[in-house]
């Protein structure tokens, strides 16, 4: 299988919040690189296509947008 992913991605289970709209809702971060990453929420039915990731521990608000969705997942590329 060939690898076609502008960055390498790292594993992590980190703590994070989705942010639009004064809204906040819990996810976790389960892996990362420079150009996006890989969430886990309970339900992506109220998460829009453009929102902020918050990573507390590391500092970050990130803007990002779906680059796709699958069940309880969601992939995102960093604005």
């Amino acid at each position: 299988m060939v690898n076609t992913r502008i960055a390498h991605r790292h594993r992590v289970k980190k703590v994070a919040k989705i942010e639009f709209c004064a809204e906040s809702f819990d996810c976790t971060v389960s892996n990362v690189s420079l150009t996006g990453a890989a969430i886990e929420v309970l339900s992506q039915l109220i998460i829009p296509d453009t929102f902020t990731l918050v990573v507390p521990d590391d500092g970050l608000n990130l803007a990002c947008h779906v680059v796709w969705r699958k069940q309880y997942r969601i992939g995102v590329a960093f604005d």
